[in-house]
């Protein structure tokens, strides 16, 4: 049944909130960022007078150049239009108003990125710093050589199951954005590292939490490990291994993609390992290499060298 013009903003949201969840199949995270977003476009609006459901172009420009006098990066004022043409797709979907009135907005100009990627001799830096004799040490390793040598989000490495690792046939299976799942393949070393971490852990008898049973990587109590603490163990691990770079789980995941681009591997199979729904995304890699490329050329070509 189409919701009525006139909807109050609440229900509108709760019925918005479920169509992302039920239809769109986003992930929690996903879910949220939009909602919140919605929230500050909702909140704004009514404050000058006008309902979410009778906004117009000229409306939805306005807020949008408060974003930019408030000094919001570019970068964030995209992401909150994707929001505002989501739900006002949906309001045009469920019938509450007649036309989408963010279809002639314009996106800010956003410079592209380009992200920070490890040389091979960084990685292996890494991976040699980490003290295998810590009760944590082997885990971390483990992880390390996941996050690099199959490519995966952090999101999906604390989310990774034991019985989605297949070790005899070196794949695992991992649910990424939109639960789409997608089958990645591990590297020799990820395989050894992690049987390595399991058989210890057994051997040990760490406690597991209930509920907490079909994770493969925990923590010291037994609870399943979250983003900020990988996150904190990527870094801390970078600078025992003397990486100057500022870097994050995702800084791995980067490196992967762009040496295998290094190694020839096509853009397509790079598309599927990484779970990008759109080629596009992957093509930055493309950028990241030419960049070095240039920087090699600039800094070894006879040409270039001042003497």
């Amino acid at each position: 049944m189409a919701l009525p013009h006139g909807t109050p903003y609440d229900i509108l949201r709760r019925h918005y909130e479920a169509y992302l969840l039920l239809e769109r199949g986003l992930s929690e995270n996903t879910r949220i960022n939009y909602l919140m977003d919605v929230d500050r476009v909702a909140s704004w609006l009514i404050e000058f007078g006008v309902q979410p459901d009778d906004a117009t172009p000229a409306d939805l420009s306005a807020f949008l150049s408060a974003l930019h006098e408030a000094g919001i990066a570019p970068r964030s004022q995209a992401r909150m239009l994707s929001g505002m043409r989501s739900f006002y797709g949906f309001l045009l979907l469920e019938g509450v108003m007649a036309t989408n009135p963010t279809e002639l907005l314009d996106a800010p100009v956003v410079g592209r990125h380009l992200p920070e990627v490890l040389t091979i001799e960084e990685i292996d830096a890494m991976m040699d710093a980490v003290d295998l004799a810590e009760p944590t040490g082997r885990r971390n390793r483990a992880m390390l050589e996941l996050l690099y040598g199959s490519g995966l989000r952090v999101s999906e490495l604390c989310t990774l199951e034991r019985r989605r690792v297949s070790f005899d046939d070196a794949f695992l299976t991992v649910t990424g954005k939109g639960s789409k799942e997608r089958m990645v393949p591990m590297s020799a070393d990820a395989v050894e590292q992690t049987l390595l971490y399991l058989a210890e852990r057994e051997e040990r008898g760490d406690p597991i939490k209930p509920g907490e049973e079909d994770y493969l990587f925990l923590n010291r109590r037994g609870a399943h490990l979250t983003r900020q603490m990988i996150f904190t163990i990527v870094r801390n691990t970078a600078e025992a291994a003397g990486v100057r770079k500022t870097i994050s789980p995702h800084t791995l995941r980067h490196s992967f993609a762009t040496h295998l681009l290094e190694g020839g591997a096509n853009l397509r199979a790079i598309q599927e390992m990484l779970g990008h729904e759109s080629i596009a995304t992957t093509e930055i890699y493309l950028h990241v290499d030419t960049s070095r490329l240039r920087e090699e050329i600039l800094t070894h070509h006879p040409r270039n060298i001042r003497k």
